[in-house]
């Protein structure tokens, strides 16, 4: 930690650190959804079908389930300056692979593999938590998170333009094209610039990064019992690209993903239990002790705000073209409202969870998040579109104000854990992304919208079991010392 002055308009020491971490993750969602605000003209490119844009939609977010996982392992271990920049140069491969794509099946492939880019979130909230301290951590996690997750509306805003300024048919696919291109580059800029700690400070690593630590024999069997949605969520991907939803794998293949994803938790669970087998044999000392149920009310929050929120700014450019007619730059543009809301929002939200507590924010905002979704499913044609649009922007400001307060709960429970913890909890995003856009696939645009504002509900709920962070976290130094960091 540092101890200079917390200052927006500084670019030395702590504030390099955070404004370099939200350009890369600005980056990465510029990728990651540079293909929503054109999917009519890919859509009359490639000759898709309904059901295959809607294919594509999910099938981005899909390979984020495990990647955020394995990228918060791959954080706790390597670093974040080294995962990050490997990240962003990697992933400009499969951007260009879309952006010249000549079929449904090519640009499906290079989606999918572009869900590993989204991943990158979780890398910036280790770093970030390496740099400041308890009482600004939810305000500079917010602005990382909520300014880097305007890159999605960006590419909502700017990429339409940036098609008609190439012109002709394939202008779309030189505009994600130059997106591919700012992630090569940016991640050189990255690695050049930036460090995991300040100097001095100690980088905790976890013993194994095979699976994440536990602290009781319950939170053992909890934590096995969270993974499973997300392997739910995956075999609900394999069904629905199966003969059985649009055909894309084989009856045989999609037999061979089950029994892959059914091999891959029984490996898992081994690693569980290769990590954690000594809690079996000896309580862990109660100064180091952390309980997982956070980690679980955060997952199930993620699910419903970042969930919704992955779903929503997939679906809402061509929700906005179909109900109002809009045509594609129009409908990007109004769209882009919804994420336009994160500059402020998720900082916002972070601000308020640093000001007023952790759980009475989360509290109120996700209330606020079930009845801004309900509203929603209640817009139809009859709407003047600017009250359809001011609808959308109050309900995205309780979604990324909650997400905002989530992550400025996670690296508040076991420091050492921060990249497995923000990766598990990424990962329920995904989840909730991959269950709504599956939802929408059979439901009208209402009921899509309902079904997120239940989901809200169940968050709710779940949030009362939370516990308000407090104290210290106990961590070993690698001279065997014990340094004790405040979470107050």
């Amino acid at each position: 930690m540092t101890s200079e002055k917390f200052n927006i308009f500084s670019f030395t020491g702590k504030m390099k650190i955070l404004h370099l971490s939200w350009i890369a993750f600005f980056i990465t969602f510029v990728v990651w959804f540079n293909h929503a605000p054109l999917l009519m003209a890919i859509a009359d490119s490639l000759g898709l079908a309904p059901s295959e844009i809607k294919t594509l939609l999910i099938l981005n977010v899909a390979l984020t389930i495990p990647a955020r996982v394995v990228i918060g392992m791959l954080t706790d271990r390597f670093g974040p300056r080294v995962v990050y920049s490997s990240l962003l140069a990697v992933c400009s491969i499969p951007c260009f692979m879309f952006a010249f794509a000549d079929s449904f099946v090519q640009a499906a492939v290079a989606r999918f593999m572009l869900g590993f880019i989204g991943a990158g979130f979780v890398i910036g909230i280790r770093m970030v938590s390496e740099w400041f301290p308890a009482n600004e951590l939810g305000t500079a996690e917010g602005i990382y998170g909520g300014w880097g997750n305007f890159g999605s509306a960006a590419a909502a805003f700017t990429l339409p333009a940036v098609a008609l300024w190439f012109g002709g048919e394939d202008g779309w696919r030189y505009a994600i094209a130059v997106t591919g291109a700012m992630s090569l580059l940016f991640s050189v800029v990255y690695y050049m610039n930036v460090s995991d700690t300040p100097k001095g400070s100690t980088y905790f690593k976890p013993k194994n990064i095979g699976a994440m630590e536990v602290t009781s024999k319950g939170d053992f069997f909890f934590l096995l019992f969270m993974k499973i949605p997300m392997y739910a969520a995956l075999a609900l991907l394999t069904w629905k690209l199966s003969p059985n939803g649009v055909g894309l794998l084989t009856e045989t293949t999609a037999i061979f993903c089950y029994v892959g994803l059914a091999l891959l938790f029984i490996y898992e669970v081994s690693q569980v239990w290769k990590v954690n087998k000594e809690i079996f044999e000896k309580p862990v000392p109660e100064m180091h002790q952390y309980k997982f149920k956070q980690v679980a009310v955060l997952n199930v929050l993620y699910f419903a705000t970042f969930g919704s929120e992955l779903a929503v700014v997939s679906m809402l450019p061509l929700f906005f073209a179909e109900t109002f007619t809009l045509d594609p730059v129009m409908a990007g543009m109004v769209a882009s409202a919804y994420a336009f809301m994160n500059l402020m929002s998720r900082p916002g939200g972070g601000w308020l969870s640093d000001k007023f507590g952790r759980k009475s924010t989360l509290l109120i905002l996700t209330a606020g998040l079930a009845v801004g979704y309900f509203i929603m499913s209640l817009v139809d044609s009859s709407w003047p579109l600017w009250l359809a649009v001011v609808a959308a922007m109050a309900c995205s400001f309780f979604v990324q104000s909650g997400e905002g307060a989530v992550f400025a709960a996670v690296p508040l429970i076991k420091r050492r854990l921060t990249g497995q913890i923000a990766g598990m909890t990424g990962a329920y995003g995904n989840v909730g992304a991959v269950t709504y856009l599956t939802v929408l696939s059979f439901v009208d645009y209402s009921v899509f919208f309902m079904v997120i504002a239940a989901t809200a509900v169940v968050g709710f709920i779940t949030l009362l079991f939370m516990e308000e962070p407090k104290g210290h976290i106990a961590e070993v130094r690698e001279d065997g010392s014990v340094e004790m960091i405040s979470v107050n």
